[in-house]
């Protein structure tokens, strides 16, 4: 049904804490629109949201991206090591 509202959830996990929000957005809304309902840097303590660290059900996303009702929008941490680098300093090491 064209124009029908979009149920989006909104997640952001940190050591220690979660946030899941639930949302209802317009048909057409994007990964930004969500990130601004969600409002989530007043919700979580220091979060800064980068563009980078997005996802939608675990998959790369842009703020830009449009959603599909049922849609999850992840806000990812930030790598602290990149994974190539950190298997070939467990393999020289091993």
């Amino acid at each position: 049904m064209a124009g029908a509202p979009l149920r989006i959830e909104v997640v952001c996990a940190r050591p220690g804490r979660a946030w899941r929000l639930t949302l209802a957005l317009p048909a057409g809304a994007t990964v930004a629109d969500a990130l601004a309902a969600a409002d989530l840097p007043t919700k979580v303590p220091g979060l800064v949201v980068q563009e980078d660290c997005l996802a939608i059900h675990g998959r790369t996303a842009a703020p830009g991206d449009a959603l599909r009702d049922g849609d999850r929008v992840e806000v990812l941490r930030p790598l602290l090591v990149d994974p190539m680098q950190a298997r070939r300093r467990r393999a020289r090491d091993a």
